[in-house]
């Protein structure tokens, strides 16, 4: 558990913490001086910096993945799921991904410029193209920078497919081009729902939209013809996991044609974060809840080899994907969603040095 631990989050925050970074040489921890902590924690406030980057897609070759590339607008999420996987990446900026993974944010508004010179290299190759999959690319600060709605115009214009995950209400200001993009078999979208149970949702996604929001979402995007996969993810073991057949019944409802699950992760300073919010919040659960994800991954909090991280092992881990399949069978869900479409791919054609100058 981390050193740095308050009793309570501040308002509207997940973490309890700002833990250090992996890569920092000195550590830091609150000494208790005596006096009663019951004073209300001041607001943190969203900063965001401004990042120019000189490449935009990044590559991977994960066989965990079903894309070996993918796009970020921002780093760092507003949202602040307190069990989310990429908090680790924020210390890569020399930043904590505890508070200021949800605090201290960072907006890329070249990605759609640098995006359009990557597509125009002649040794580009096009395939689906992941938005997501990191961080968020409608969270709240999206209404005010415009960098996803941007990148999703230099896609539409060159016939580019797709994928977009996300939990942020923001994206049905999009659909009128993902509208047209679906109509093209150009685009797909996932809406991740954790929880049905408002409290909770709350407590660990205090800035993402409420769980029948997020149903909404999956109605007007299905509504559009948008493919909409149900993500039930991440689920976690005795508090979350109950609820698996009826988020998926309910995506269904709502007009999902796919879906997936995935088991909470917990890679580095994430294991700290998660433990110290069950403390706070599910005191009465921790231990069985950890002693599951132990048992899931022989032992250790987490094992980030591949074709084990996404799911873990054991008897738990085969319970779960045993009720998923015999619930997307009974709903008629799938697991695979069809191809999406390349051949629409037309290059864009490389800003000339001459028009660069105006």
């Amino acid at each position: 558990m981390s050193k740095d631990l308050q009793t309570r989050s501040p308002r509207g925050r997940a973490a309890l913490s700002n833990v250090v970074g992996r890569f920092e040489p000195i550590t830091r921890h609150s000494v208790d001086d005596g006096w009663a902590k019951d004073e209300e924690l001041p607001t943190l406030r969203t900063e965001v910096g401004i990042e120019h980057p000189r490449s935009i897609i990044t590559y991977n070759r994960s066989p965990d993945l079903p894309f070996d590339r993918s796009i970020n607008p921002y780093r760092g999420c507003e949202h602040g799921c307190v069990y989310c996987f990429a908090r680790p990446s924020h210390a890569y900026l020399g930043l904590s991904p505890g508070l200021d993974f949800e605090t201290r944010l960072i907006a890329r508004p070249d990605a759609p410029d640098v995006l359009r010179a990557e597509l125009a290299k002649r040794t580009y190759a096009v395939a689906p193209i992941a938005i997501g999959t990191n961080t968020d690319p409608y969270q709240p600060i999206e209404k005010e920078h415009g960098i996803m709605r941007a990148c999703l115009e230099v896609l539409e214009d060159c016939g580019h497919p797709v994928a977009i995950v996300t939990k942020g209400a923001l994206i049905e200001r999009d659909l009128d081009i993902l509208g047209r993009m679906a109509r093209r078999g150009l685009v797909r979208v996932g809406i991740s729902v954790t929880t049905l149970d408002r409290v909770l949702s709350r407590l660990m996604e205090p800035r993402a939209p409420a769980p029948e929001r997020r149903l909404l979402m999956i109605r007007r995007m299905s509504g559009a013809g948008v493919p909409v996969r149900i993500m039930a993810s991440p689920m976690v073991p005795a508090l979350t996991d109950p609820e698996l057949e009826e988020i998926l019944k309910r995506g269904k409802e709502a007009g999902a044609r796919t879906a997936s699950w995935i088991m909470l992760r917990l890679p580095r300073e994430v294991s700290a974060l998660w433990q110290d919010w069950l403390a706070a919040h599910y005191p009465d659960r921790a231990g069985r809840i950890m002693a599951r994800l132990r048992e899931m991954h022989g032992g250790k909090e987490y094992d980030a080899r591949w074709a084990h991280r996404m799911k873990g092992e054991g008897a738990y881990a085969e319970m779960v994907a045993a009720r998923f399949a015999v619930a997307i069978k009974r709903l008629g869900l799938k697991e695979t969603a069809p191809s999406m479409r390349t051949d629409l791919f037309q290059r864009p054609a490389p800003e000339s040095a001459q028009l660069s100058l105006f």
